[in-house]
């Protein structure tokens, strides 16, 4: 999870993310990471419009969004 956590802060990925919030309930957030610290790393939150603080551990998949190209015929 860090790996790509740190990948996506060199690259400037979006991410798509499942995380774990403290209150249990599960959402799928656009993320944009901007550090990533011991045990929490500070993104962008397209859900919220804002930098939140995650915590790594309640991160449950990582993936990195990817921008397709259209096909002009």
């Amino acid at each position: 999870m860090r790996k790509t956590l740190e990948k996506s802060v060199i690259y400037g990925e979006v991410l798509e993310m499942m995380y774990l919030a403290k209150d249990g309930q599960i959402s799928k957030r656009r993320i944009k990471v901007i550090q990533v610290g011991e045990s929490s790393f500070r993104a962008f939150c397209y859900m919220r419009g804002s930098r939140r603080t995650f915590t790594i551990d309640n991160v449950l998949a990582l993936v990195p969004l990817i921008e397709k190209e259209g096909v002009v015929i």
